[in-house]
């Protein structure tokens, strides 16, 4: 009897080496090496067929459709619905509804008359028809499997013939040939490997669960997320009703677009109108340090509140503190409003906030940023009814943004009288709503204050 190669694999990033390591040479985390052994089996590859070299014309277009989820703001997540023969990877923390939204989509997608396997590897038969229960699924078509051998459950595969699997989660699978315990680098890999090889060759669709780590990427290694075909992270602060569904891959459609939903008691509700929603503490007075800011989330505008609190320090060093936009933008853009607008804000704490927790990371809110800053450290309030966007320069000129006609229709809608923005022809009119141009950030503060 041969002994079997062991070797020394990254619970981080999946980086082997033959000896034990206190640093990782792929990612430079400590103490992240543990012992498994060696997989050398050749067949590795997601799709097995020996086929010959075609031209592109030649190759027959894809016959299925789209399936629904059920869920709009998923399907516009997923760029239009399920794929047939997709492997979608979500991600999340712990309890932030993960285990609800395929529970809820695998009902759905029941209920429209297709075969649905879910397999759970975290909980029993009985726990999954007391949260389907609450959630109001109840479908025939929706079949429950606890197991966490994946060779059983792909012999239950072909018994049901399902449309869509759901496994939750892939930390818990495991092969039988695999000595290493579940949830460690080679049984995630493989197990991976083996769902989107099933998932090709039957035209499956496989929504797969992920743990994340406490930096909140998702635990395994890196290679499993360059395996599937979408990658989703469900966001959102435990302690408040809403939570945003995000891509940040998908092969089959764009990253840009964001799902809202909100959780009750009865399970996520969709969020039609995410601007009225995350508006829906905006005062109804006006208060110095708040300004509401138009963005964009894909194809969709979306209207966030931002606040901001300047005070004198009580320290030696200032402090600088953001929730929802970057460190590193508000630090530059409180430098340039020191620089050319006279600001001293070199010895006041700066607290930076978007409302709702919704995180902000393209440029249009750099004005509305600065002129946040600037209303609270002038104690001057801003008009509750006016809505800013535009990126700032170094120099203090405002920039123009992209799809400005959808950000003033849906701030006309929503019932703000007036936007500020940045000098350019051609803008849309939109009835009574007052469009005031900037070109600099001086005529900016002309205009607010």
């Amino acid at each position: 009897m041969t002994a079997k190669k062991t070797g020394y694999y990254c619970q981080k990033c999946g980086h082997f080496t033959s000896r034990w390591m206190g640093r990782c040479a792929g990612c430079g985390e400590w103490n992240t090496y543990v012992e498994e052994v060696v997989i050398s089996s050749p067949k590795r590859g997601v799709m097995e067929r020996r086929e010959e070299p075609r031209p592109l014309d030649m190759v027959e277009p894809v016959d299925g459709q789209r399936r629904s989820t059920g869920m709009a703001e998923l399907n516009r997540v997923l760029g239009g619905g399920v794929v047939p023969g997709s492997l979608i990877l979500l991600g999340g923390d712990p309890g932030i509804g993960k285990s609800t939204l395929l529970l809820q989509v695998a009902g759905a997608v029941a209920f429209a008359g297709h075969r649905v396997l879910y397999v759970s590897g975290e909980e029993s038969p009985q726990q999954i028809r007391l949260r389907a229960d609450r959630l109001g699924v109840n479908s025939a078509g929706l079949y429950v499997y606890s197991q966490t051998n994946l060779e059983a459950v792909e012999e239950q595969l072909a018994k049901v013939n399902p449309a869509l699997v759901v496994v939750d989660s892939i930390q818990t699978m495991y092969l039988s040939g695999i000595t290493s315990a579940p949830g460690s680098v080679s049984q995630v890999r493989e197990c991976t490997a083996r769902l989107m090889r099933m998932a090709k060759e039957q035209s499956i669709s496989v929504f797969v669960v992920g743990h994340v780590t406490k930096e909140g990427m998702i635990a395994g290694p890196r290679v499993m997320e360059h395996m599937v075909d979408v990658v989703l992270y469900f966001e959102g602060e435990r302690h408040q009703t809403f939570r945003i569904l995000r891509g940040v891959k998908n092969r089959f459609g764009s990253t840009n677009e964001i799902g809202v939903f909100e959780m009750s008691g009865t399970g996520l509700s969709e969020v039609t109108n995410p601007s009225s929603f995350f508006l829906m503490d905006h005062g109804s007075r006006d208060v110095a340090g708040t300004v509401v800011v138009p963005t964009l989330e894909g194809t969709r505008p979306l209207l966030v509140e931002i606040q901001a609190l300047v005070c004198p320090t009580s320290f030696g060093l200032p402090r600088r503190m953001t929730t929802g936009v970057d460190h590193n933008r508000v630090a530059l853009i409180m430098a340039v409003l020191e620089k050319r607008m006279g600001l001293m804000l070199g010895n006041c704490d700066a607290y930076v906030n978007v409302v709702g927790g919704v995180r902000i990371d393209e440029p249009a809110a750099d004005l509305g940023i600065a002129l946040a800053l600037a209303s609270s450290f002038r104690e001057r309030a801003i008009d509750r009814r006016t809505v800013v966007m535009g990126e700032l320069g170094l120099t203090g000129e405002i920039r123009p943004v992209t799809a400005l006609d959808k950000r003033i229709r849906e701030a006309a809608q929503l019932g703000f009288g007036c936007c500020i923005v940045p000098r350019q022809k051609g803008l849309p009119g939109q009835g009574t709503f007052r469009i005031q141009q900037a070109a600099t950030l001086a005529e900016a503060f002309d205009m607010v204050f």
